[in-house]
């Protein structure tokens, strides 16, 4: 098989077996990233199963019964094994069980199409563009070994990621945080709002959050793929070489580069999930947002969905490399 058409098939793959397996580990970091923010309870540790009225804190602590009736104006808040019944959600197995329970296994890989759909393809001109830019383009430009995957990485990322932004767009609003577990977002009630959105604020706004998405993938792919370049040859030296080299490479650059980035991904997050939130719409700018959520939630906000983050770059890292190194390899030799 030609050389080209080989790196196509094995980036394609690379990308597809990535989308499958990844999509809920992304889903439950946009869950994490996008839920409402956690009111301050009445009581710091209230009683077992007890209930809260602001109006009259001190009197309305009452018993929770089956046959209690409902007040129309009441705000229940009950304690329970060490935390409030809410819908918020409390780290990465609670949000799994919490959509698991709401929307089904189904639910997991909401938004698994449109990865698909835009993710495929964008991952697979990304790699090809990194390869082109890193092999031929650079060289003659650029002597150093270090450099040139760094400059070959930033350039690759922003052009792919300022063409797909707006298909980004779409699939992290499928993936957000819906207004109740019993009212889910459908792709239907996204483009609906999109559409809204369009009339009010024109087509750039189909191009929101991509100011943090850059802030956050260039340094990403940069220091990704110097790391992973300088690994794969610390490797070579010492006579070991292979998918499973490559692998490895990739899953701990993608894990470096993850962690310093996180609160960027945070932010693009958040500012492309205010399409479908009732709330906090005259946030529209990073830097604004930035200060809002360290505000009212702290600095800690944001590294919210890290974990899952983690858990989905490291092997999706690994996976996407080691398909493009040990795939195109084989088929090249077909």
């Amino acid at each position: 098989m030609d050389a080209f058409q080989a790196k196509l098939v094995a980036a394609a793959t690379g990308s597809t077996l990535t989308a499958l397996t990844m999509t809920p580990f992304d889903l439950v970091k946009t869950r994490l990233q996008t839920q409402p923010t956690q009111s301050r309870p009445l009581f710091p540790r209230p009683p077992a199963n007890t209930c809260c009225q602001p109006s009259n804190a001190a009197s309305c602590v009452r018993n929770m019964s089956s046959l209690a009736r409902t007040l129309p104006t009441e705000v229940v808040c009950v304690w329970d094994h060490g935390m409030f019944k809410t819908e918020r959600v409390n780290g990465f197995f609670d949000a799994v069980r919490c959509v698991w329970r709401a929307e089904g296994a189904r639910g997991l890989w909401k938004g698994v199409g449109t990865t698909l759909v835009v993710g495929v393809p964008s991952s697979t001109a990304y790699i090809l563009t990194y390869d082109h830019l890193l092999k031929v383009v650079l060289p003659p430009l650029i002597h150093s070994e270090t450099v040139i995957p760094l400059v070959a990485g930033i350039i690759a990322r922003s052009a792919i990621t300022s063409i797909a932004s707006p298909l980004e767009l779409i699939r992290t609003n499928l993936q957000s945080t819906p207004p109740s577990p019993n009212n889910p977002h459908t792709l239907r009630s996204v483009l609906t709002s999109f559409r809204t959105l369009v009339r009010a604020n024109g087509f750039q706004s189909l191009w929101r959050g991509l100011g943090p998405t850059l802030w956050r993938d260039v340094p990403f792919s940069g220091f990704y793929w110097a790391s992973y370049e300088t690994w794969k040859r610390a490797f070579s030296k010492r006579g070991y070489e292979g998918a499973w080299v490559a692998f490895i490479s990739g899953a701990v650059s993608g894990t470096s580069a993850a962690l310093i980035t996180s609160p960027f991904d945070v932010l693009k997050t958040r500012r492309q999930a205010l399409v479908m939130s009732a709330t906090n719409h005259h946030i529209s700018r990073t830097v604004p947002l930035l200060l809002h959520v360290i505000r009212t939630e702290g600095p800690s906000a944001l590294f919210a969905g890290i974990v899952p983050r983690v858990a989905k770059i490291a092997p999706a890292c690994g996976i996407m490399i080691s398909c493009f190194e040990g795939v195109g390899r084989f088929l090249a030799k077909v």
